[in-house]
């Protein structure tokens, strides 16, 4: 019975989120009327920002309560975990609908300690203790960044309200409480989005019914990215801050891309996946993307949780159908002609939506995405390809140029009057704009030439360091050796 009601209510969330959309078409952004004393309380702020974040979380949440309502069935208990799993979704929702500081933090805190029930809900087993001590540590780390923040944005702005704090930051003001505020925002994003070196609990966070899964990576995960879209005003403050999020994210994004590629179960390189992600939206908010890193959210949470809710039926059919078939191997010329391909592609296609008119930021990291594509290039243009996959891969590659300048005008349209746009870039920026560039392209090199090298003793033990993450969650294993979460909570 707790199951439907469950689900029930996940629809009717869903259904509200829809009327809410077409509110906001229909009359524009807004705020609530405040329920508390002396301006500190609970308010809805429903812009495109909210509005959009509000029927993504209310659609993942009513599959994935529908979904575990299945996935559970005859589970002894199941109607402990429907309950936090509602209380989760509801967590996030306040979150993403607040309109006033102190439920932004009550929110943001919340919905960790209520994931931190799923992540336990087989508490026996060390692995699961293992992670959730890990995410209990980083989360408790990030409330306190956020706390802070908090603070000092209301005593920047001499208010909690989130549209005037807004507001302010957007004309200037603030002074230096609103870019140390940007700093510890910055701090609680990055510990909430797994951003290297703390990780680790992400990827071991394997220990859950699959339900959760999905919910944490298409859902939970993104508060961090959230919360730096949420105050963009304020970030564009601290350019010094923003470099920190470049580096950091895009570190991140090169460093768990590798490793993914290295994971031979599919939840684990799901995860890592899920942080390569996170650290490429979190370096699109330090380039100042705003726009992009929520579009990024969406695309993201929907792959992922159709990724988590169908990896055991994806690994059941490959087992049945495991006909190995030819492998096109690209050689060095492949490689070479496959990146100028993909860079006249992205130029023609470019030039069609104002190439132009872009701004050094969004060329660069269309530069970036097209080096994915060129990767896929090469297996089609590889000797040995077929002439199918070849047509195939040329296909897809323009395709991809298209619809990334495509939505990227849709989601720069969506969020124009809520969402600054990036400004120019000074030294530093194109620095560190440069330095993105080169580091994917290289890594995208040799990622595509990695199959003529796999066999060299060299490349099997890199492959084995890898796969093990360089052993960047050592340090913390071992300072949290012998420690169970569920007897300290």
């Amino acid at each position: 019975m707790l199951p439907r009601l469950a689900e029930a209510s996940a629809l009717v969330a869903l259904v509200v989120a829809a009327v809410a959309a077409g509110l906001l078409i229909l009359h524009g952004s807004g705020n609530s009327r405040l329920l508390g004393l002396h301006g500190v309380g609970l308010a809805i702020r429903l812009d495109a920002v909210s509005a959009v974040m509000f029927l993504l979380v209310s659609f993942i949440g009513w599959v994935v309560v529908r979904y575990a309502a299945t996935y559970l069935d005859g589970e002894a208990r199941q109607g402990a975990f429907t309950g936090w799993l509602c209380m989760t979704l509801a967590s996030v929702l306040l979150l993403v609908l607040s309109g006033n500081l102190v439920q932004l933090v009550l929110a943001w805190v919340a919905t960790s300690l209520f994931l931190h029930r799923l992540l336990l809900f087989y508490p026996d087993r060390l692995a699961a203790q293992r992670a959730a001590a890990k995410k209990f540590v980083a989360a408790r780390l990030g409330d306190a960044a956020l706390i802070s923040a908090a603070v000092l944005l209301a005593l920047a702005y001499g208010t909690a309200d989130i549209a005037q704090i807004l507001s302010s930051a957007r004309a200037g003001n603030g002074g230096g409480l609103a870019i140390t505020a940007a700093g510890f925002l910055a701090a609680a994003a990055l510990l909430k989005s797994a951003q290297f070196p703390m990780h680790g609990w992400l990827t071991e966070a394997m220990e859950t019914p699959t339900p959760v899964s999905a919910l944490l990576h298409a859902g939970v995960i993104n508060a961090g990215g959230f919360l730096l879209i949420r105050f963009a005003d304020v970030m564009f403050l601290a350019p010094g801050v923003l470099a920190v999020l470049v580096m950091v994210g895009g570190f991140t994004a090169l460093f768990a891309g590798l490793v993914m590629l290295t994971q031979p179960a599919v939840k684990t390189s799901l995860a890592w996946s899920t942080v390569a992600q996170m650290g490429f939206m979190i370096l699109e908010c330090g380039l100042g993307l705003f726009p992009l890193a929520l579009l990024h959210i969406v695309a993201h949470s929907l792959y992922k949780a159709h990724s988590f809710l169908a990896s055991g039926g994806a690994v059941d059919l490959i087992a049945a159908n495991r006909r190995p078939g030819p492998v096109a191997i690209p050689k060095a010329g492949a490689v070479g002609r496959a990146f100028l391909l993909a860079l006249v592609i992205y130029a023609v296609v470019g030039f069609g939506f104002g190439f132009q008119h872009k701004s050094p930021q969004e060329i660069a990291l269309g530069a970036i995405l097209i080096f994915g594509v060129a990767y896929m290039l090469a297996q089609g243009l590889a000797d040995a390809a077929p002439r199918a996959l070849t047509q195939r891969t040329i296909g897809y590659a323009v395709a991809t140029s298209v619809s990334y300048f495509g939505l990227q005008v849709f989601a720069v349209w969506l969020t124009a009057g809520v969402l600054p746009a990036a400004p120019a870039p000074g030294p530093l920026q194109w620095a560190l704009i440069v330095l993105a560039v080169i580091s994917f392209g290289l890594v995208a090199v040799v990622q595509a030439m990695f199959p003529l090298w796999a066999y060299h003793p060299a490349a099997a033990g890199l492959r084995v360091h890898l796969s093990n993450g360089f052993y960047a969650n050592a340090v913390f294993d071992r300072l949290l050796r012998g420690w169970r979460l569920r007897d300290a909570t």
